[in-house]
């Protein structure tokens, strides 16, 4: 574990990213798209990853969209780029990088293109490898597969005290909430926090158990923020009650790929809704229930545009 004193905390929102209608990105749209996360109040902003479709964009696209993003966010709000990446190498040129153009923090899974699974001293030198190049804060992403790696408790805090620089967990694997207060109850200190996924989701009984906060993708920010905002007023009423709104649109996402963009182009954020590999699945009986899904929601959002 490093020795700063930066503990983060709260909603670490995911930017999307916005695509023209060409399929290349669309870099105006990703500005207005950091400063809607901003406006929404947000307490940090990470990027690219799964929600960023970051596996779709090219080095130069990550390179450029996160530069843009710690340009754009003008040091308002802590920045943790995405660094994963086939192989430790080119895990470390993203980290690097990172650390190069300014940003607070590094967020990685293991190394995603395997037909087999790593061992743990293979990842243990992917985030080694990370932690040098970048010397910021890492977070460790636990995602299930096929992309991602489930990794154990056990090893996921071994690393936090081996590794400088590795003092956080972003735990997605399930069950999340029981594997969270595993990893706060055995890491005697050496990690500074668990932050949860999934949009939120799980919010209330990660926060029950000592999360540290939650990534969500970034439609509905201002929504979420509501929500653990409530949470850390100890306002249990007012959380279940955003909870309950949310509902809806958790169950919507899950079925069709490619909503988050469609709910930040109907509210006026970026110019297009399109993602690479294929449209959104929305027919027109999904697009009806979606508008009212987000006319329900309308009350909790504090961002007009």
């Amino acid at each position: 574990m490093n020795t700063t004193s930066k503990v983060f905390r709260g909603i670490f929102t995911i930017p999307s990213t916005p695509f023209r209608s060409d399929g290349e990105i669309d870099v105006p749209s990703f500005r207005r798209l950091v400063d809607f996360c901003v406006d929404c109040g947000a307490h940090g902003l990470v990027f690219p990853v799964n929600a960023s479709e970051w596996i779709h964009l090219s080095d130069q696209e990550r390179f450029t969209l996160s530069e843009t993003l710690v340009e754009q966010n003008a040091g308002r709000l802590p920045v943790a780029v995405g660094v994963s990446a086939a192989t430790r190498e080119n895990a470390a040129r993203f980290s690097s990088h990172a650390r190069e153009i300014g940003a607070d923090a590094v967020i990685a899974m293991p190394p995603h293109i395997r037909r087999r699974s790593l061992s743990e001293e293979a990842i243990f030198d992917y985030f080694a490898a990370i932690a040098t190049a970048a010397r910021l804060p890492v977070f460790i992403q636990n995602w299930p597969g096929p992309v991602g790696t489930d990794m154990p408790v056990r090893f996921l805090l071994r690393m936090c005290r081996e590794i400088e620089w590795v003092d956080y967990i972003k735990e997605e694997t399930e069950p999340s909430t029981v594997k969270l207060t595993e990893a706060l109850a055995s890491s005697d200190g050496a990690v500074k926090g668990v932050f949860g996924g999934a949009g939120g989701r799980y919010l209330i009984e990660e926060y029950r158990r000592g999360s540290a906060g939650n990534m969500p993708g970034c439609h509905a920010t201002d929504v979420v923020v509501a929500f653990w905002n409530a949470l850390e007023s100890g306002d249990d009423a007012r959380a279940m009650h955003i909870y309950k709104e949310m509902a809806p649109l958790f169950f919507f996402e899950t079925q069709l790929d490619g909503c988050y963009k469609e709910v930040l182009y109907r509210r006026g954020v970026i110019e297009c809704p399109l993602k690479r590999n294929g449209a959104m699945a929305l027919d027109s009986i999904s697009s009806i229930y979606l508008d009212e899904i987000l006319a329900a929601l309308a009350p909790l959002m504090t961002w007009r545009g």
